[in-house]
């Protein structure tokens, strides 16, 4: 198994990297909020979770390796693949999951896109023992990784070569957007639309 990758960002997506390690070009999936971190020609150091299937070899990278061990806990319930894993942490951090899960807050698991009532209540009871108790970091119950989207937005837009000034236009083009949203807007989701304002203006 891949443990982590390590070396400098040679490419940026809006659902992922290229990370070079010994003259190979690694892609890894990553979340909005992983993404917003990383920066062209840096060194970067991710977890990683390579997940094998008959017909593909994926890697997803993490920030550290609590985001990686939660996303992989997360699989073992039933209905529960990588994607859904990785936008559960897209939304919420390990410990606010964790705290989610030993509290039975279903709002928090809705709050999640492709999590509905029953599949929030299903989630509760699979991961009630699997995940552990809270560390009691990070942001409290039902608190998204992505408040604050504006500056991850923006921090994701520099981050795969978009000028200062159109990164601030795109924010800007996407806010009417991201205020209508119930909840918390979701930065994967704006990241495409801001992504699509800048390719009309070119």
């Amino acid at each position: 198994m891949i443990a982590f990758v390590s070396g400098p960002v040679a490419a940026l997506a809006p659902d992922s990297a290229v990370v070079e390690v010994g003259g190979i070009g690694i892609a890894v999936q990553c979340a909005p909020n992983t993404l917003s971190g990383l920066r062209m020609g840096q060194q970067a150091r991710l977890a990683t979770s390579l997940v094998v299937r008959e017909d593909s070899l994926t890697l997803y990278g993490f920030t550290d390796d609590d985001e990686r061990q939660t996303f992989e806990l997360l699989q073992t319930a039933s209905g529960v693949g990588p994607r859904l894993a990785q936008a559960m942490l897209a939304v919420h951090s390990p410990d606010a999951l964790r705290r989610a899960v030993a509290t039975a807050d279903e709002k928090a698991l809705i709050a999640v896109p492709g999590i509905g009532k029953r599949g929030a209540q299903k989630l509760l009871l699979e991961l009630k023992d699997r995940l552990g108790a809270p560390l009691g970091t990070g942001p409290a119950i039902g608190s998204p990784v992505t408040t604050g989207w504006r500056d991850q937005l923006h921090a994701a837009l520099i981050g795969l070569g978009y000028a200062t000034r159109e990164a601030d236009e795109a924010v800007a083009a996407v806010t009417p957007q991201a205020e209508a949203a119930e909840g918390t807007p979701q930065v994967g989701q704006l990241l495409k639309a801001a992504l699509q304002t800048l390719n009309r203006a070119r």
